[in-house]
């Protein structure tokens, strides 16, 4: 009996998804999603994850974010091969989703006709750009579509660098590139460019669970877009995982100085480290203090946990 309870829950809470909302869910429902993360939300519910925190993800590898998940069991939040305005921009924000299906019109006029009643302006693929706040990334699923799939071009990248001072992760095309290549700070990872116009494809889901290439995003999740690759962090990880992989990059830093002195072998440095070597480490750490990515209150804790 239990078994159909849970099924039947699962079914209502799918059902209440009320699609005449603009797409978007609840702050009941977003927290559901959510629930792990403690922190600070917006008013809708979606994860608030600090600034420091988008600040310090800036300067950590995609190679120590995808490690630190994938022992957690996170093993789908990876999707690479993107085309990006520019190669050597890092973008970094918090996942606001979207997502696009090809147009049905009996369902498609119901929707924009809904979202002109709860003051929706414009077009659909203009209707995500108006929630955006400063730090979030507009994410979107457009299942990949480019010809006809290009949900924004010069004039609305402007809109979304004014409101986010950020850019986009698009799973579909773009057009206006010169255009969107003159925003200083914006910048774009898609599938592709192409001149056509946005045609027969309708906004289906707004600030809920999405799918980009093999990864599964959720709104709030923290985005490290990288010219490797991008990777949705969960919020509730994202300072865990940050952490992780300052410590590593210190690790590293440290063993690739004593490989070029010779004070050890590579045998020594990539392995478990011995009592010496984690003495000089933390000799080494005390003597750069102030070069730490995080304080050293929060090392010394997270190195109380850590398995060299």
């Amino acid at each position: 009996m239990m078994k159909y309870i849970v099924f039947f829950m699962i079914g209502a809470f799918a059902m209440n998804v009320d699609i005449l909302e603009a797409q978007s869910i609840s702050r009941d429902q977003m927290i559901f999603l959510t629930e792990e993360w403690k922190g600070e939300r917006f008013p809708d519910g979606r994860p608030r994850i600090p600034d420091a925190l988008l600040e310090r993800a800036k300067r950590i590898s995609i190679e120590e974010a995808w490690g630190f998940l994938r022992n957690r069991g996170f093993h789908n939040q990876f999707e690479g091969d993107w085309k990006m305005i520019h190669l050597d921009r890092t973008m970094v924000g918090r996942a606001l989703t979207a997502q696009y299906m090809p147009a049905r019109p009996d369902l498609k006029k119901r929707m924009e006709a809904k979202g002109i009643t709860e003051g929706r302006i414009g077009a659909m693929n203009s209707w995500p750009i108006d929630m955006l706040t400063e730090g979030d990334i507009y994410v979107a699923d457009a299942y990949g579509k480019i010809e006809g799939g290009t949900l924004i071009g010069d004039n609305l990248g402007n809109a979304i660098y004014a409101k986010s001072k950020n850019g986009v992760v698009f799973d579909g095309s773009l057009r206006d590139l010169e255009g969107l290549e003159k925003i200083d700070g914006f910048n774009a990872f898609v599938r592709g460019w192409d001149p056509s116009y946005i045609q027969e494809m309708m906004l289906s889901g707004l600030n809920n669970i999405i799918r980009v290439g093999r990864a599964t995003v959720l709104p709030g999740d923290l985005v490290l877009a990288k010219r490797g690759g991008v990777i949705f962090i969960p919020a509730h990880l994202a300072e865990e995982t940050i952490i992780n992989a300052e410590f590593v990059a210190l690790r590293d830093q440290f063993g690739h100085l004593c490989l070029r002195e010779g004070k050890y072998t590579p045998g020594q440095i990539d392995r478990q480290w011995t009592d010496d070597i984690k003495k000089d480490f933390l000799k080494w750490l005390d003597d750069h203090t102030n070069q730490l990515p995080m304080s050293r209150k929060e090392l010394d804790e997270f190195m109380k946990e850590r398995n060299w």
